[in-house]
């Protein structure tokens, strides 16, 4: 229910900021800053969140999180009525510093309310739900930006926290088991989180499906972070519709991300090991593919057929590449491989993003769409390579003890 009403709410703040820059400003370089301020945000939060989720309760976190971005929500109403450039920048960074200690939380936390049998349906179940309220939220928001104005969209964002905030009070999770510490727990442990951090980046390097998992997210953020922009110059620019346009290009990317999510969780109870690896590619071969295709149509119906294809692509691989680490990762370490696996993708995103917003003064964005659509498929021959050369294998379920994964010997996954 949190889930469902707050992402339902960030849909509605993406919709109002990204076309709230454009009528002031008809600037794609101003959208990539705002992006930017929001990816850099989100880089720097990743090693805090991570460290706190796997030391502190959780769900307090999670709280807090929701709490503190309810207040920011409200600040964006301050840039309605005057261009406050500098102000969007700020509260957009302010809000997504705080996204992490949320979502990363999310993740952390589902092996512990569901049994292992359930976990791959639990799992499909959350992403199909997110991508649900990503085709609703940016639909709606579309619409109600059009015909409310952009301050009811950011009171819909910031009461939607608040509900959010409610609904994770209410759940009820297991005790944690006391935390492991491999080391002596040292003054100079105790005091230095980054310690703790690099210890979650050591059990990554040294988990080659973990790792190679962490690079295809790299690999798609090379074309991604340019599709951050881009579905705002299209809906706004290319297409000349505003707004609703840039909520209507959302919701049918959130409709393919529902489609593909589906399919992911009835192939996640058939596919082998080496059948997942082998689906991973075509994938990405179809994501990238169909992004190209919807850089180059002419019919905006076509364009949104298009981008729904792309997005379907993505939601199989995620599905099935987060259960695979949602049963693989040790719970003591789930916060920190999540947060960093989300500051490893806004870090791609924000050098993606920031060549896009100045490729976009000089080259249209069909063009744009064109070289991102090539990135995203060099995942598919990243993980091809890597799979044939026996770097994939698959790794121990989580629930061994973390000295006897952690961090003798080199990794096989190289390069």
């Amino acid at each position: 229910m949190g889930q469902v009403v707050s992402e339902i709410g960030d849909h509605f703040n993406n919709i109002a900021v990204f076309g709230l820059v454009l009528a002031q400003t008809h600037s794609g370089l101003v959208v990539t800053g705002v992006m930017l301020a929001r990816g850099v945000s989100a880089v720097l939060a990743g090693p805090v969140a991570g460290v706190l989720l796997d030391r502190m309760n959780r769900k307090q976190i999670m709280i807090t999180s929701d709490l503190v971005r309810a207040l920011i929500a409200i600040g964006f109403i301050f840039t309605v009525d005057s261009p406050k450039t500098w102000l969007m920048y700020l509260l957009s960074s302010l809000l997504m510093f705080a996204s992490p200690f949320f979502t990363s939380g999310r993740s952390a936390i589902l092996p512990s309310i569901v049994r292992g049998e359930e976990l791959h349906s639990a799992n499909a179940l959350s992403q199909t739900t997110q991508w649900v309220t990503l085709t609703l939220g940016a639909l709606s928001a579309g619409g109600a930006v059009a015909h409310f104005g952009y301050k009811g969209a950011f009171l819909v964002n910031a009461a939607s926290f608040i509900f959010s905030a409610w609904s994770i009070s209410r759940l009820d999770l297991p005790p944690r088991a006391p935390r492991k510490i491999p080391e002596p727990l040292t003054e100079t442990r105790v005091v230095r989180p980054w310690t703790e951090y690099v210890d979650g980046l050591r059990y990554m390097r040294s988990n080659p499906l973990v790792l190679g998992i962490a690079l295809v997210g790299v690999g798609w953020a090379t074309g991604g972070g340019a599709a951050q922009i881009l579905f705002s110059l299209f809906g706004e620019i290319v297409f000349e519709r505003g707004a609703s346009g840039i909520g209507t290009i959302w919701g049918f990317a959130g409709f393919g991300l529902l489609v593909g999510g589906t399919l992911a969780y009835w192939l996640g109870t058939r596919l082998s090991f080496d059948a997942y690896k082998w689906a991973i590619v075509v994938c990405y071969l179809v994501h990238g593919g169909a992004y190209v295709f919807f850089s180059q149509a002419e019919s905006f119906a076509w364009a949104l057929v298009f981008i729904a294809v792309s997005r379907a692509g993505v939601g199989v691989s995620s599905v099935l590449n987060f259960t695979q680490l949602l049963r693989r990762v040790p719970d003591e370490l789930r916060g920190r491989v999540f947060s960093t696996l989300e500051s490893m993708v806004w870090s791609t995103m924000i050098f993606s993003m920031a060549l896009t917003g100045l490729a976009s003064e000089y080259y249209s964005p069909r063009v744009i769409g064109v070289v991102s659509g090539i990135l995203s498929s060099t995942t598919a021959l990243f993980w091809a390579w890597a799979n044939l050369t026996g770097r994939l294998p698959r790794s121990e379920r989580a629930g061994i003890d973390i000295e006897e994964v952690e961090i003798h010997g080199e990794p096989r996954f190289s390069g």
